[in-house]
């Protein structure tokens, strides 16, 4: 059995991976804080690297998308994530990193305790540092400003949008009915995002397929239900909305979606007090075989840990296509294989 100190420091080491994929959410809110000089240019945020006093931008970059950075003129400066650039710019420890980038964003990832400040840069002066914090401070008042405007905007998008049509293009192409969707007038399935049992936020998923949420509004710990509980049941937490959608028509027992990766810990923990000991908490992971560290796994494997819950995962057969990631995925590739095959034992893949 591990020792305490050895629980206690995959549990940090977990929290910053939370952040690091969270932080992908709002990257460039955070990347204009971080290098304020810098501008998007396509999928990345292209700026001076300040932390070797770079004059001109062009060299240093980073990916809105994956939260990788790297500049070409030092082969020392690069890595894989938002919370590395932090420690790198900052000069401090990633668990620091993390920390401040939650609060920065409002995560709820890690407890602060009460007047716990973010770490400033450690090698200046003490008005630099004053500034520094001050600005800060500034940050998390817009962001909670922006954070209430946005969930006005879900209440005022979601009463004005219609029961969406099930001849929708997207839920045609997922092969599952709309549930409690709703669509606006421009064509769009709008995903109702919950937190704490109310409204705050909408994801709007195009006829394309392309997604979006309201500008400024909060995602980490928000989840789209699907289906009631029911006691003595079990209750799914997943990524996406049609991974969700699918578990709930093959299992018909309810889900949680937390949108991303990086928010099935905290969601997971927002539904443990729900469940009274009622109910079997299941996170039904994404398996991103092919993407460095299988992120998909490392996040529902964190998830279940953090709330002693079980996990499953997609049970690829022989002849699978190896893009395949989660459960939709699957499922629709069954349908199209065994037109009228029984695809229900999906969900008893590898735990």
């Amino acid at each position: 059995m591990p020792g305490r100190c050895a629980v206690a420091e995959h549990a940090t080491v977990a929290k910053i991976r939370q952040v690091a994929m969270a932080a992908l959410t709002d990257s460039e809110t955070l990347l204009r804080e971080l290098l304020p000089e810098g501008r998007r240019s396509g999928s990345e945020w292209i700026a001076r690297n300040v932390a070797r006093g770079d004059q001109s931008p062009g060299s240093f970059g980073v990916s809105l998308v994956s939260g990788k950075w790297n500049d070409f003129a030092d082969s020392a400066a690069h890595g894989g994530d938002l919370v590395s650039l932090y420690g790198y710019l900052h000069r401090c420890r990633q668990v620091d990193a993390a920390m401040a980038i939650d609060r920065l964003l409002g995560l709820g990832i890690f407890q602060h305790g009460a007047g716990v400040p973010h770490p400033a840069p450690q090698d200046t002066a003490v008005s630099d540092r004053e500034a520094w914090l001050a600005r800060q401070k500034r940050i998390e008042s817009e962001r909670a400003e922006a954070r209430a405007h946005a969930a006005e905007r879900a209440r005022q998008c979601w009463d004005s949008a219609r029961p969406a049509a099930s001849t929708h293009p997207y839920l045609i192409d997922r092969g599952v009915p709309a549930y409690n969707l709703r669509q606006s007038k421009r064509g769009w399935l709008l995903v109702p995002l919950y937190h704490q049992g109310e409204l705050v936020n909408v994801q709007s998923i195009m006829p394309n397929g392309g997604k979006r949420f309201l500008k400024g509004g909060r995602v980490q710990g928000c989840y789209a239900p699907i289906g009631e509980p029911r006691p003595f049941g079990k209750l799914f937490i997943c990524e996406g909305w049609a991974t969700g959608a699918t578990l709930h028509r093959l299992t018909g027992e309810p889900v949680v979606c937390a949108m991303h990766a990086g928010n099935l810990a905290a969601v997971a923990r927002a539904m443990r007090p729900l469940c009274d000991g009622s109910l079997e908490l299941i996170i039904a992971g994404d398996d991103d075989r092919h993407t460095e560290g299988n992120p998909g796994r490392t996040a529902a494997n964190d998830a279940a840990l953090a709330v002693g819950a079980m996990v499953l995962y997609p049970k690829w057969p022989e002849g699978c296509p190896d893009d395949l990631t989660d459960f939709n995925d699957l499922y629709r590739w069954h349908r199209r294989q065994l037109a009228h095959g029984d695809p229900t034992d999906l969900t008893g893949g590898d735990r």
